[in-house]
């Protein structure tokens, strides 16, 4: 069974560099929670599926998702999932859920505390663990080889990256590297954040939002886990994911794209010549690990709710230097 599926419902907490509360997100979750609900006129009651997406690691415990439930409550009981990803990752298993018909609502969310330890070194531990992860490669300098193979190839320039970013191009190409070619503003924040999102099908999305973001087209795909056996200047996974959701059309894009270099690239990857791209700042304005993908799509879709645009679309990552890539396009009817 096969059903229309929309984005009916989007929240998410504020990006911020630091919070007080515990690295199970459920400070975080309670207000995004309550502020969704307040939106959609839902309860918890209301909601068929909950599926989460976070990471043990940056936690620091074991199971933290769990710890996490207890922003739901315990009544009543709820069927629910998780996945140790981006919360992207964690829709798309809400959102095939709901094309078997075993429900008709869902409620997403993704949070993380990239505050807690040392976010550069956790990174490592996704990479290799024989070859790779023991020399300690943090994430901000792997993405600097990424970005001086794109300059060395010809496919972008310390200027081009930094015009990402806007404002006075000139005086930003004068501030130190902190991992050549790397700048400040190349990378994205260290972002402590939660964002969470209602699916719904067919009629009830209908009545749950008057403009529903409807889902035409999602996928993900992956490339090799080994830095050495992918061309780190291109993105066969974000093409491929692209083909298989069917991107013609978009006039607005989200992208999930957490140094300047990378946003080049996935420009490219997904053919975004004409649409408007990251209005909401994107990553470089707020990367609250484990939700900034989730909030992307969230981004994208208030787009199709408020009818500023009709095709929109929304992109995350996960892993080292864009090894895992989604998309998910929407559109307004």
């Amino acid at each position: 069974m096969t059903a229309d599926i929309a984005v009916v419902g989007f929240a998410q907490a504020p990006n911020v560099r630091r919070t007080a509360g515990t690295t199970n997100g459920v400070e975080m979750l309670v207000p995004v929670f309550a502020e969704l609900f307040a939106a959609t006129g839902l309860s918890k009651s209301d909601v068929d599926f909950w599926c989460s997406g976070s990471s043990d690691y940056l936690a620091a415990r074991a199971f933290s998702f769990i710890a996490a439930v207890d922003a739901i409550g315990a009544v009543p009981p709820i069927m629910e999932s998780h996945v140790e990803m981006d919360g992207a990752w964690a829709l798309y298993e809400a959102w095939v859920k709901l094309r078997t018909g075993e429900a008709d609502t869902a409620l997403v969310y993704g949070f993380g505390k990239s505050s807690a330890g040392n976010l550069r070194r956790t990174l490592a531990l996704q990479l290799d663990p024989y070859t790779v992860a023991p020399l300690w490669p943090d994430s901000v300098t792997v993405a600097a080889l990424q970005a001086r193979l794109g300059i060395d190839a010809g496919r972008w320039s310390e200027r081009a990256m930094a015009e990402v970013v806007g404002g006075d191009v000139d005086t930003l190409l004068t501030h130190p590297y902190i991992a050549d070619p790397l700048r400040r503003h190349d990378c994205a924040p260290i972002t402590d954040g939660a964002s969470a999102i209602i699916l719904a099908t067919g009629d009830r999305a209908r009545e749950i939002n008057d403009r529903p973001a409807w889902i035409t087209g999602f996928e993900h795909r992956i490339d090799s886990g080994s830095l050495g056996a992918r061309d780190l200047t291109g993105s066969p996974s974000t093409v491929a994911a692209a083909r298989a959701a069917g991107v013609d059309g978009v006039e607005l894009a989200e992208l999930h794209a957490p140094f300047t270099h990378q946003a080049i690239l996935l420009r490219d990857a997904l053919g975004l010549t004409k649409a408007v791209v990251n209005p909401s700042g994107g990553a470089l304005a707020g990367n609250p690990m484990f939700a900034a993908g989730l909030s992307r799509i969230g981004e994208a879709a208030r787009r199709v709710f408020d009818g500023s645009h009709g095709r929109v679309l929304a992109h995350a990552t996960s892993g080292p230097a864009l090894q895992q890539n989604l998309v998910c396009v929407m559109e307004g009817r």
